[in-house]
């Protein structure tokens, strides 16, 4: 049974503390643990506003800075391998993209769960990598939280090294995921499900337009030379007798 809160005030429900534990940082990184929750009617309210602005604002900002990190990561070492040594540059790409997933697991999984579970006196090594993975790869099912002891030193200062760590380890991600997506044969992977557009209704379509914009167009020119043919002084022809007389004299 889900245990009965008491009723409490905005404040007294989500105090600063737990907001700058990860309150700010999970709804709009996508992780969510569900271990700090507001239980006032106005704390519900407000996390609902926040998500709501906080994610596309999120969405935009981490998409920028994966174009950018991307271009000076990934796509100007392999140009330069390829243009410097003469490498091929799928080859050049497919062994790039494989080296920063290596360095990528590495440096944000191996690393910080050897680190969490020295700091974490009940996690071991499996229970740390699972943290990393599940808060990395955005599900955040809550049921391993680090900092969660009150004993813990420093324990304000470990809750903002994780906050950088999970957002780091997030533009990370989706960095290698932008390099591996950017490969030749997962290009041609992702056209098999592409929609295929007939080619031969398409050049139908535009020969018809071309005649019709071409017909038109003869139409508005007709139509100004009659404008200007009306618009003319009337001239009276000369007869062919009086033409021959001029001709003569």
């Amino acid at each position: 049974m889900r245990p009965q809160a008491k009723e409490t005030t905005f404040l007294e429900a989500w105090s600063h503390q737990k907001l700058g534990e990860h309150g700010g940082s999970s709804p709009r990184a996508f992780a969510g643990y569900g271990h700090t929750v507001p239980l006032s009617d106005g704390g519900k309210a407000f996390c609902i506003i926040y998500s709501v602005i906080g994610i596309p604002f999120t969405l935009l900002f981490l998409t920028a800075v994966v174009q950018r990190v991307t271009i000076h990561v990934t796509r100007r070492p392999v140009l330069y391998f390829h243009v410097r040594w003469g490498f091929s540059k799928q080859a050049v790409a497919i062994v790039h993209a494989v080296l920063l997933g290596v360095v990528t697991v590495s440096c944000f999984f191996f690393i910080p769960a050897a680190v969490f579970s020295l700091l974490e006196d009940d996690w071991n090594f499996l229970e740390s990598f699972y943290f990393c993975f599940i808060s990395l790869s955005t599900i955040g099912l809550g049921d391993y939280v680090p900092g969660e002891g009150y004993n813990q030193k420093f324990r304000e200062l470990y809750k903002i090294g994780i906050t950088c760590y999970l957002l780091l380890g997030l533009i990370a991600m989706l960095v290698v995921l932008e390099t591996f997506c950017e490969l030749h044969e997962l290009k041609k992977f992702r056209k098999m499900f592409y929609v295929k557009k007939d080619k031969e209704e398409d050049q139908v379509h535009i020969i018809e337009h071309d005649q019709m914009s071409f017909s038109s167009i003869m139409d508005q020119a007709a139509s100004v030379k009659e404008d200007q043919k009306q618009d003319e002084p009337f001239v009276h022809p000369q007869s062919p007798a009086f033409a021959d007389g001029a001709a003569t004299q």
